[in-house]
């Protein structure tokens, strides 16, 4: 099973006002656990930059500047996320912005029902609680230390374990080596020893005194 787990870093809150991405990660889960292959891209947004979205992610305008067009890795984007489902924290904010920049250049935009949503996710697990992902890293207790500012594939990584938890979380392993098996199973219980069944059948006193009951009824069943 292929999902992409997905981010962006922008240069503002609305793609109609003119505002960019100005980075794209993602990161391939294999069975919900990351396989290891990655894209990340940062883009020249061909704009200047917010100071309130610098704050955000720390990308100046001088570095942006030196960095490709969408247009220049949109199809090894769009390669390396084939038609698999895209996990997304927050992801109408997502699409908008990639579906902006699509159109831009001519090309057909994402469904959205492609996307698997984490902040739903979030919030119908946990109702009335903070659905942020440094709040879900506090609450699955995974290490966001290094989050000092946003970044896209830095945020897709925490995502990718955020997401294994809202989905369950990692299942222990099916290990088919019975030797294995047993010590992780720990010490084997003790054998029990095997005792032949205890006699049923009546003695003969008891069958006397049966037949001595039934002599004194009247028209017992048991006589028909």
């Amino acid at each position: 099973m292929r999902e992409i787990v997905l981010d962006t870093e922008t240069t503002g809150l609305d793609p109609g006002a003119g505002h960019r991405i100005v980075e794209i990660g993602c990161v391939e889960l294999l069975h919900r656990l990351p396989s290891g292959r990655q894209f990340g891209k940062y883009l020249n947004p061909e704009r200047d930059m917010p100071e309130g979205a610098r704050a955000v992610h720390g990308l100046t305008d001088e570095f942006l500047a030196t960095q490709p067009l969408f247009e220049a890795v949109v199809d090894e984007f769009l390669e390396f996320i084939g038609d698999a489902p895209l996990v997304i924290h927050n992801a109408q904010f997502d699409l908008k912005f990639l579906n902006a920049e699509l159109d831009r250049i001519g090309k057909p935009g994402i469904e959205p029902a492609r996307a698997i949503d984490t902040v739903a996710m979030a919030r119908q697990r946990f109702p009335g609680a903070q659905a942020s992902l440094d709040a879900l890293c506090r609450r699955f207790e995974i290490d966001n230390t290094s989050r000092d500012l946003h970044g896209a594939l830095l945020d897709c990584q925490l995502l990718a374990e955020v997401y294994l938890e809202l989905c369950g979380g990692r299942q222990p392993g099916f290990d088919l080596d019975p030797a294995r098996r047993a010590a992780a199973d720990g010490p084997a219980a003790p054998a029990r020893s095997h005792r032949p069944a205890r006699p049923h059948a009546p003695t003969a006193e008891e069958s006397a005194a049966h037949e001595a009951l039934i002599d004194s009824m009247k028209d017992p069943v048991w006589r028909q």
